[in-house]
Parts: structure tokens; sequence; C-alpha cells
């Protein structure tokens, strides 16, 4: 039986990854914060349901030592990294600790790896944010990285760490340069997220409008669960290389409101308002990385993948995920 290694198995795309995993007959292990298994209710919401079918190992990003311990209990054929600060706003408010956890946490898993399990195939989760504000039209594995957050700053360093080991050490590693992907696991911090789920309060009457910032700025946007797809093709692969994934497909901020209080019948004009306080800040003086469209051939032609849900697929999931569930659905406090 294969094994598998997920860091942020208790996020969107982890757990997700460890459904498609054990459907695919592994064993399947994550690694979590040990604060997570004290406030389990909080940190598991996600992965509840496949609690008693996962191991799960105490571990940080900022402690080597912990990651090399992990690998030495598991031994894993596959390692998924997915762990990292990915809230994109944050790390303008916070860069030390973006800078720390994204950048070190990368290499110390790739380190343990290569010191523990060398021949374990190693999946990087790289971002489209590392395009920012593009110059093309579609962006591909062969754009020039752009970009204009911290964040964005700490994946490209975590993708050319991902390729350096791949080079120097013979290691099976891969980046996934993942455009946005969304669904009804999506953090309530994430804009697509914030929206479905005021959608739901607005309809049950407890709230009488929404605040967002840049309505205009536009996203490839897919979903979670076909994208995890993706991850694992890429490891399964006779050789590592750097793929794109994406939809092709762009929209706005105000197209996914009106989507989505269409579903539940409303307008979302009567509710959506606008707040220039809640743009994006950046150096060089901009609002916001305004357009991002990923070129996916390589995947489809390398891997046979393509997204399986359409835009409008995506939004109605997330709206009646939470139009049923609220405001049940989520993590308590």
């Amino acid at each position: 039986m294969q094994k598998a290694l997920i860091t942020g198995i208790t996020g969107q795309d982890g757990s997700y990854l460890a459904d498609l995993l054990l459907k695919n007959g592994y064993e399947v292990h994550g690694m979590v914060r040990r604060v997570a298994t004290e406030v389990p209710l909080h940190r598991f919401w996600r992965i509840k349901h496949i609690l008693e079918r996962v191991q799960l190992h105490a571990a940080t990003l900022e402690n080597f030592a912990s990651i090399m311990k992990v690998f030495m209990a598991v031994k894993p054929d596959e390692c998924y990294h997915l762990a990292a600060q990915s809230f994109v706003t944050n790390s303008f408010e916070d860069e030390h600790s973006t800078m720390q956890t994204n950048i070190d946490g990368t290499h110390y898993v790739l380190s343990a790896l290569k010191e523990v399990v060398p021949k374990c195939r190693f999946y990087f989760a790289a971002s489209s944010e590392m395009f920012g504000n593009a110059k093309t039209d579609f962006q591909d594995e062969n754009t020039p990285f752009n970009p204009r957050s911290a964040y964005g700053i700490s994946k490209v360093a975590g993708f050319h760490m991902t390729r350096h080991y791949r080079e120097a050490y013979g290691i099976h590693a891969t980046s996934g340069i993942l455009f946005n992907h969304e669904s009804p696991r999506r953090g309530y911090e994430f804009v697509t997220r914030k929206i479905t789920r005021r959608v739901a309060a607005i309809k049950r009457g407890m709230y009488r409008s929404l605040t967002l910032g840049n309505l205009d700025a536009r996203r490839d946007w897919g979903h979670a669960a076909a994208y995890v797809v993706a991850m694992w093709l890429m490891l399964q692969q006779k050789d590592p290389d750097d793929y794109v994934v994406a939809t092709g497909e762009t929209h706005s901020v105000r197209e996914f409101c009106e989507k989505a209080f269409a579903v539940a019948g409303m307008d979302y004009r009567d509710y959506v308002e606008q707040d220039e306080k809640l743009f994006r800040p950046s150096d060089a003086g901009t609002s916001d990385v305004h357009f991002l469209r990923g070129n996916y051939s390589k995947a489809r032609l390398a891997l046979c993948w393509s997204p399986t849900f359409t835009f409008d697929l995506l939004v109605k999931d997330m709206v009646l995920n939470d139009l049923e569930n609220y405001p049940d659905t989520g993590p308590r406090t």
C-alpha cells in the first residue's frame, strides 16, 4: 500500500486530496500543528468525516526537528506539501511570519525528505500569485514571475527551491502552479466564501449587506476537488516537472457576486457595496493584481487533465452548501 504524507491536510486542498488518496487505496498521513489537536472541532472540520481513516502527526513548519521526526515515523512514498500561510491579505500585514512559514517550511520539508526518504515523490503547492500583474493574456510555465505580495514572493522562493532539489539531488520534485480554486471548504477569510456565506446570512435575514474591496479584480477560478486530481497525476509521472493548473477563463468579483446572489433568488446590486479601503496595497502604488488567467495546455496534454467544474457550477456548489448549512458549516470558535 502506497503511503502519502500531506502537510496542510486540514485545509481545503488537503482535505480533498486526502479524500482522493483514500479512494485510491493509499495509507494517508497528515502533518498538523500541535495546537490543532487541542481544538479539533475548530481545526479538523474539513476532515471530520475521515478522521478515523487518516493518521495525524504533530509538527510545525518552523521547526526542522519536528518535521524530521514525522518523516522518520512515516517514511512516505509521496509527499504533498500544501501547508502555508496562504491568505494573501495577511501577507501584507505580517510579512515576516509569511516568509518564515512558507520559505523555511518548504526548505525543511525538502531537506527532511532528502535525508530520510530520497526516493519519495514531492509535490510543492505553487501559486498563480507568483505571476502577479503579468504582462501576458495567459500565463503558463514559461511566463516570468512578477509577484506583488509577500505570499507571492514566498511561493516563488519555494518554486525555485523545489526545482533546485530536483536538479541538484535527483529528487522527484514537482511544482503545481495552481490558479485560484474554491469550494464549500474554502476558508471564510477568502472573498469567494465570504460572498457565499453572506448570501446565506442575508437570505436568513441575519444581515442586510456585504462590503467588499475591488469588485473588478478578475481571477481564474476553479474547483479544489478537481485541482487535487491534477496534484496526484503530477506525482504519477515518470519524470518530475512543473505544471500550470487553471480553467483558462477569468471572472470578476462582481460576476461572482451576481451569480451567487442569483442562486438565492436575489440581485447582488441590492446588497453589495464596494469600499476602496479594502483594496490590497502594493508597493508599486496599484491597488491589486487585476488579471490572471492560466494556460493549462501542458497539464491537458501530459496529465490528460482538464477542469471538471464550470464557473457557474462552482458558484452554485458553494452557495447551495452555505444555504443548506448556515450557520453550522465550518469551524467553531
